[in-house]
């Protein structure tokens, strides 16, 4: 049967569907380690050196970064996602090995770091290369949804299996969903630059993005929610254990249950309403969500304060995406997405040891309060550089007559 000229095109095609579930399977694995801050902790670890070793799975993700961008806009996106997945599985089992906080932690930590950097981009770039542009907020939140299960299910089912299996128990599992990851990922399709293509691509894709003054708003944004994030990706492991509130399950469970739903269900609001007004609520909702965690007190609080998160990240993300999707060059769009992402790490490499700073000397409120203020500063900041941006636009815009 033939489609109506006037239906939308195809969202659900093979290589789509595979990408999502290619970052499905890759998301499961990653987010078991949401527990791992509790590991550290048994082996004498404080905030302050969890969040240096988280650190140095950043550190060692954003000098991969650039790379992976170039490589993918030469190469295609195939190679990267099955090198990022068949290091993901080597990864995993390397914790097995851990015993003490010491220099074979960082070195696992950091080979993690690049192989989840080279899985995240590639498979990322992957799924906007296969979304219509006419559905492209709706298939980008779809695409998100795959990421954001990983989300629930780490944290809920990394409880059972602490509880069941101890820690072997969660590597093992992470293990499985890595190798499951990389045999999916070997069926992916690909088209491939031709070698007069290639060559005629102009190099410095990266710094161009990087640099790119439409981009400049949206890297700062990027930048200050991936700072702001880290205080539950990194701590909510260790707030939970300190303070006997909620569970880390109960959290991740309301907050990727939400953004899911938001995602598959209500992921044509922004193009509805106006992206940035969804994008200024949705920023609003995840300092709203910090506000409730300060002075939790009950699982209650602890599942609100997730779904407020969530609910926030639910629309930010895809937002923001769709945004650095359309703002870059499409032979770009694999150094635009890389850099996209540097700014999710670059967040954790800041945030991380600069909150367990402040949780180590003036506890979990005063985090969860000063983070929420500072969301709130900068998404004020973004709204007035974005306003300045269109107007610069509009200036320099020729008048037709």
């Amino acid at each position: 049967m033939t489609r109506s000229p006037s239906a939308p095109p195809r969202l659900l095609t093979t290589p789509f569907v595979l990408a999502c579930s290619v970052n499905l399977l890759f998301g499961l694995s990653f987010f078991m380690f949401v527990h791992l801050p509790r590991l550290l902790a048994d082996l004498g670890a404080n905030e302050v050196v969890i969040g240096l070793i988280v650190a140095a799975t950043a550190v060692a993700s954003l000098l991969a970064r650039p790379r992976i961008g170039t490589a993918m806009d030469r190469r295609g996106r195939r190679p990267a996602v099955i090198v990022g997945c068949l290091l993901s599985a080597v990864a995993a089992p390397l914790y097995f090995t851990v015993d003490s906080v010491d220099g074979w932690l960082v070195g696992v930590r950091i080979l993690h770091g690049i192989a989840s950097a080279l899985t995240y981009v590639s498979i990322t770039t992957y799924g906007a290369d296969h979304v219509p542009e006419e559905r492209r907020t709706q298939g980008l939140a779809l695409f998100g949804a795959s990421s954001l299960l990983p989300m629930a299910l780490g944290g809920w089912l990394g409880d059972m299996i602490l509880a069941a299996g101890g820690f072997d128990g969660l590597f093992l599992a992470a293990t499985c969903f890595a190798v499951a990851g990389l045999i999916l990922a070997l069926r992916l399709p690909e088209e491939r630059l031709t070698p007069e293509a290639r060559a005629a691509l102009p190099k410095g894709g990266f710094r161009r993005a990087l640099t790119r003054r439409s981009l400049r708003p949206v890297w700062f944004i990027t930048l200050s929610q991936s700072i702001v994030f880290t205080g539950y990706f990194t701590f909510m492991r260790t707030f939970v254990d300190d303070t006997g509130v909620g569970s880390v399950g109960v959290f991740y469970a309301a907050f990727a249950g939400i953004a899911v739903v938001l995602r598959v269900f209500f992921g044509w609001i922004p193009d509805r309403l106006g992206r940035s007004r969804v994008l200024y609520v949705s920023l609003g909702a995840i300092a709203a969500g910090y506000l409730i965690l300060a002075p939790a007190s009950s699982t209650a609080a602890v599942a609100l304060a997730g779904v407020l998160c969530g609910a926030g990240l639910g629309y930010s993300f895809p937002i923001l995406f769709a945004t650095v999707v359309e703002r870059a060059p499409t032979h770009e769009r694999g150094s635009a997405m890389a850099a996209f992402t540097v700014f999710g790490d670059t967040g954790a490499l800041i945030g991380s040891p600069l909150l367990g700073w402040v949780i180590f000397h003036f506890g979990y409120p005063a985090m969860f309060l000063s983070t929420a203020a500072f969301m709130l500063l900068a998404t004020a900041a973004y709204g007035w550089w974005e306003t300045q941006r269109r107007r610069l636009e509009v200036e320099a815009s020729p008048v037709v007559p």
